[in-house]
């Protein structure tokens, strides 16, 4: 078979056999046809028959249960009902949506913001804190599920997170907020111009979203290249030593703050409390702190925030 087809016999025979492994089934769900998505349901409930936890990942992609069923429900591939009827039936066995997948860093509501399923974006916001709306996604710029969408030209999902609360103001780390996303018309071909629609639409939508108080002209975004990292940190509440989180997911204790080499502006290095970094508190050739392998990252002093207080910071002008 080019592709499984769980209607087939032959494939059916494979798909109930006991002997087929979480990781075989797993393989299935991995291939992006109608026939394998639009099944989600049946093939998702042969893993959780064998033993598998609701929360368990696939080995190759690190995606759970519940990631592949936002996937699932993609139009033109997938069944939106089927998808969020297994969806509804995961939570029910206690699936966290706060889940990130080690390769994409993305969770539930980026997938369903990526794949266009605002059916999705609600039934896991009304299972969701209200803060999760926003939360970012480093393969993103650490923009929100409305970056995501509004940079996919996913109006439904643009128009299900405001409606769910997300924050139009949100700037990743670009500085950009999510109308400064959405692709360009001018730059899309002539046989692009349904895409070319949708850009324009969605890009009024996040205009009209963002509060009045808010100024969201680029120039506005502060620059603190002069001013010490001592008092960037004092002014946030912080100093070196202090145990912080990082966009709300890596927690660690902040060994560094001030300029750098490898970029402008003030950041913050913090060395974590699990093998998660990039470094050992160096780039490039200069030491910035000193940790194991592995431990150190750098984030902007706008993703950080004290551990006791996970409310994500963002820069915003007002």
């Amino acid at each position: 078979f080019s592709f499984f087809d769980p209607n087939d016999a032959a494939c059916q025979e494979i798909l109930f056999n006991p002997k087929t492994s979480v990781s075989e089934l797993f393989a299935i769900l991995r291939q992006w046809v109608p026939q394998v998505q639009q099944n989600i349901d049946i093939i998702g409930n042969e893993i959780i028959k064998r033993g598998c936890n609701v929360n368990d990942r696939d080995g190759l992609t690190d995606m759970t249960l519940l990631h592949y069923t936002c996937k699932s429900g993609a139009h033109g591939i997938g069944d939106v009902e089927t998808a969020v009827k297994f969806a509804t039936q995961l939570i029910d066995l206690g699936a966290d949506s706060s889940l990130r997948s080690r390769w994409t860093n993305m969770n539930a509501l980026h997938y369903a913001a990526y794949f266009d399923v605002p059916e999705l974006i609600s039934l896991i916001l009304k299972n969701a804190k209200p803060k999760d709306v926003d939360a970012t996604c480093s393969d993103f710029d650490f923009g929100t599920a409305l970056h995501i969408a509004a940079f996919n030209l996913c109006t439904g999902a643009v128009k299900c997170l405001l409606e769910h609360g997300a924050n139009p103001a949100f700037r990743n780390d670009k500085g950009q907020i999510p109308a400064d996303v959405v692709p360009d018309p001018v730059d899309m071909p002539l046989e692009m111009a349904d895409a070319a629609a949708s850009a324009k639409e969605i890009k009024q939508i996040l205009l009209d979203a963002v509060p009045l108080s808010c100024d969201i002209s680029k120039a506005m975004i502060p620059n603190y290249d002069h001013v010490t990292g001592k008092a960037m940190l004092l002014s946030l509440g912080l100093k070196l030593g202090d145990r912080v989180v990082i966009a709300g997911q890596k927690v660690g204790t902040l060994r560094f703050c001030g300029t750098t080499e490898f970029a402008s502006g003030q950041w913050a290095g913090i060395e974590l409390d699990e093998p998660e970094g990039k470094n050992n508190g160096s780039v490039g050739k200069v030491q910035y702190f000193k940790c194991a392998p592995k431990r150190g990252i750098f984030a902007p002093l706008s993703k950080i925030s004290k551990a006791s207080d996970h409310r994500k910071s963002s820069v915003r002008s007002s």
